[in-house]
């Protein structure tokens, strides 16, 4: 019987070819946004690879401060200062990395002049991103307290300034210092290690960065595991109560927030304050933007349907008039929604492979490496079924159902 119903349903493909093809690219379309859109999502989230350890990372990226009436107020990055005398401490936390967001450098090698990334960091940095080395080593807590001018580089930074001459041992110039290439590192985009280059923090052409409360840095808490993470989150907001600034009178309040990854993208995209950044509102969001997204296409499906079936009721006259009941005109009518479900499922699935493909390639966003989160596929395929079982199982009904003589006819 299943054979029966699959060899009616590809003829019926074929003869509606038409239909067949607007049903598949709304199916198509639908779950290669959905692919694509939770792969980007994920990098940003819960990242693996370099930033693997996100499921037990705590950021701070910024630091309020008030006057004691709250009419005066600033916010900025940490500096330094504060990261080093309050956050590095922190009791429990397996490591606590002080490095700057990436800025733009002119950097020279010979008569080349390049455009580049570069952060400020130190040791514990290295401690806290799962970078896969590739050559020579990473700066050390020692490199860092000597000052040393090392510098690590990823690979395309290799290539751009060495060619394919080996990087290591080999200087470049920036800002009027002369750094010497030690190491060599994966590309990464992710938020923490997007960089082209990374030197010691000690390697400021002024220690004033030193007694800095504001300044260009975030800090990354790494927590011994996930089940810490609460806890970390009232330390630093315990510690921020306890920060004394340098003029007190001026600014006499700060506060700071602890974020995970969720958190802080929802912080900085909404605004918000306080101890919930808002991460699970943010994801709740995004995940009913999706439903609603998938909602539209089974809605069309459903008026498809609809219009299909009405010009099939002379078939289905037939049908019934040869012995057919409602109960096999309907499961054959369902059963072609589910065989274009699963097909459109399978050209997703390689359309979104090339959009990502071609999203790594194009330079778009630096550094990209993403892939296909299967699971979300299978949720989505699944999703993409039922939507076609239940757009389908009104219309076949209704049309399973119709008086022989009146759909022979064409009244419906």
């Amino acid at each position: 019987m299943l054979r029966n119903y699959l060899l009616t349903a590809y003829k019926v493909f074929m003869r509606r070819k038409l239909f067949t093809a607007i049903n598949l690219l709304c199916i198509v379309l639908t779950l290669v946004v959905l692919l694509v859109v939770t792969a980007l999502a994920q990098e940003a989230f819960y990242p693996r690879g370099v930033e693997g350890k996100s499921d037990r990372l705590l950021q701070v990226i910024e630091l309020r401060g008030s006057d004691a009436k709250e009419e005066r107020i600033r916010t900025s990055p940490p500096g330094f200062k504060l990261i080093e005398k309050y956050l590095k401490p922190v009791p429990g936390a397996e490591a606590v990395a002080a490095v700057t967001m990436p800025e733009r450098v002119s950097v020279y090698q010979g008569t080349q002049r390049s455009e580049l990334m570069l952060r400020h960091a130190d040791a514990d940095y290295w401690r806290i991103m799962n970078f896969r080395l590739l050559a020579g080593r990473l700066f050390t807590a020692d490199d860092v307290a000597q000052g040393r001018f090392v510098a690590v580089i990823n690979q395309s930074t290799a290539r751009k300034l060495f060619g394919e001459d080996a990087p290591l041992g080999r200087k470049f110039g920036s800002a009027g210092q002369s750094f010497a290439v030690i190491g060599v590192v994966e590309d990464a985009m992710h938020l923490n290690a997007l960089s082209d280059i990374w030197v010691p923090v000690t390697t400021y052409p002024s220690t004033q960065y030193r007694e800095q409360m504001w300044g260009n840095f975030s800090a990354l808490i790494l927590a011994r595991s996930s089940d810490d993470l609460p806890r970390l989150r009232k330390e630093v907001k315990q510690i921020a109560s306890e920060v004394s600034f340098d003029d007190p009178r001026e600014w006499a309040k700060a506060q700071m927030w602890a974020d995970s990854k969720p958190d802080l993208f929802a912080r900085t995209l909404l605004q918000r304050e306080g101890d919930d950044g808002g991460g699970n509102l943010l994801l709740a969001g995004l995940g009913g933007l999706m439903l609603l997204f998938m909602l539209l296409p089974a809605l069309n499906l459903v008026n498809l349907n609809m219009g299909r079936m009405q010009e099939r009721s002379a078939e289905i006259g037939v049908r019934k008039a040869f012995g057919a009941n409602s109960a096999q005109l309907a499961a054959q009518l369902v059963l072609e929604n589910i065989l274009l479900c699963l097909a459109g499922g399978v050209l997703a699935l390689g359309g979104a492979a090339l959009a990502l493909h071609w999203l790594e390639l194009s330079g778009l966003i630096p550094y990209l490496r993403v892939s296909i989160n299967l699971a979300v596929f299978g949720w989505g395929l699944l999703i993409t079924l039922i939507f076609g079982v239940l757009s389908g199982v009104l219309p076949a009904w209704k049309m399973s159902r119709l008086d022989p003589v009146h759909a022979l006819k064409g009244a419906i």
